[in-house]
């Protein structure tokens, strides 16, 4: 399946990277690092994680990493995983 990131999520990662930065870049650059990883092995079990609890849809599923969670959206007729935005529980 192939992977592509909504606008919501590049804005809020930049947002969450530039905040990690501000007390180390070594560590926003790890953190950048682990999650694209996580994200790149989602095309080989995409209903490894729960269903959403933010969306009423059982092709959206959430991902915890390091307390964010991460929506995203499995479109099996195009073969698309869709990644549409990261946020802490208490955001939302």
């Amino acid at each position: 399946m192939t992977i592509v990131q909504d606008d919501e999520f590049i804005i809020n990662l930049k947002k969450i990277f530039r905040f990690i930065s501000k007390d180390s870049k070594n560590k926003a650059k790890a953190f950048n690092s682990v999650l694209y990883a996580k994200i790149h092995n989602l095309s080989t079990s995409p209903y490894k994680y729960r269903k959403s609890l933010y969306f009423d849809d059982i092709h959206v599923r959430d991902m915890i990493f390091k307390g964010y969670t991460i929506p995203y959206l499995i479109d099996e007729h195009n073969n698309v995983i869709v990644i549409l935005d990261i946020f802490k529980w208490i955001d939302k």
